[in-house]
């Protein structure tokens, strides 16, 4: 398959410099990393992901950890 097509994303700085030592560790570039993404969101036709819309309750949950509250717990058994 030729390449012949270029997507430009804006980015966090630091967000990218992360992503891109994680993907030198495990012997990727970003180019393949996206290239890879894009096959899969043509085979599934959708993200190959699960992205959703938080419901009321699962928004108030989340700002509340946000502001440091909610419950710790050190296992599944409690």
């Amino acid at each position: 398959m030729r390449k012949n097509a270029y997507i430009n994303a804006r980015v966090d700085k630091d967000l990218k410099a992360k992503a891109e030592k994680v993907l030198r560790r495990i012997g990727v570039s970003t180019t393949e990393v996206v290239t890879m993404l894009l096959h899969q969101i043509v085979l599934r036709k959708g993200v190959p992901f699960d992205v959703r819309i938080p419901n009321d309750e699962t928004r108030r949950a989340m700002a509340d950890l946000d502001q440091g509250g909610g419950e710790r717990f050190d296992g599944t058994a409690e």
